[in-house]
């Protein structure tokens, strides 16, 4: 899926309605498990100038890439998040563990030849899903417009709940964002 619908959905699902501390963390846990892929791609492409093919096609796949983003999309590490969030009994950690783990749920049957190890350290294996939330040759012209279906459910979710100025504005923005992304797909692209 697509960033913005990871928050949108982490958001609705694990931000308690008038705790501010509790949706902001279900965000970042929403973004954590694509934050290296940001700060590793921006980098290259703006740091250092390299060429988006190479980032895409070659440092994408490459091995120190790829274990950094076995990492930050282990079930075992977020499932750990997780469990130390239950014990210690934070509703902030657990928002934020439970948003990631959403997000490497809905990641998982949506990446064809681009997925994550979801199960390191115990295994490098990737599942190469029939699925795709961005190639059209493997679906993405039918996931594009359900994942903005359900971006949208989950803002008008979050707005419905009178969050406050800051929030509504963060989730219109999101919503935006991921709307332009699927008309991009969709309409720019041809799906």
């Amino acid at each position: 899926m697509n960033t913005p619908a990871h928050l949108l959905l982490g958001a609705a699902a694990f931000g308690k309605r008038g705790q501010r501390r509790t949706f902001w963390a279900a965000m970042a846990g929403g973004l954590a498990p694509d934050l290296s892929l940001y700060l590793l791609a921006g980098g290259a492409l703006f740091l250092f100038g390299i060429p988006p093919r190479v980032v895409f096609d070659e440092l994408y796949f490459s091995d120190t890439w790829q274990a950094i983003f076995a990492v930050d999309n282990s079930v075992f590490v977020w499932g750990a998040l997780l469990a130390l969030a239950l014990w210690r009994r934070s509703d902030w950690g657990l928002a934020f563990a439970a948003a990631g783990l959403l997000h490497l749920a809905l990641d998982f049957p949506l990446h064809h030849d681009d997925g994550r190890p979801h199960f390191w350290p115990v295994s490098d294996w990737v599942f190469e899903s029939p699925l795709s939330y961005w190639d059209r040759a493997h679906g993405a012209g039918w996931i594009a417009p359900i994942e903005a279906a359900l971006a949208a459910l989950a803002a008008v979710w979050i707005w419905l709940t009178r969050p406050g100025w800051a929030i509504a504005i963060a989730v219109g923005a999101l919503l935006a964002a991921q709307l332009y992304v699927a008309w991009v797909w969709l309409f720019v692209f041809g799906m």
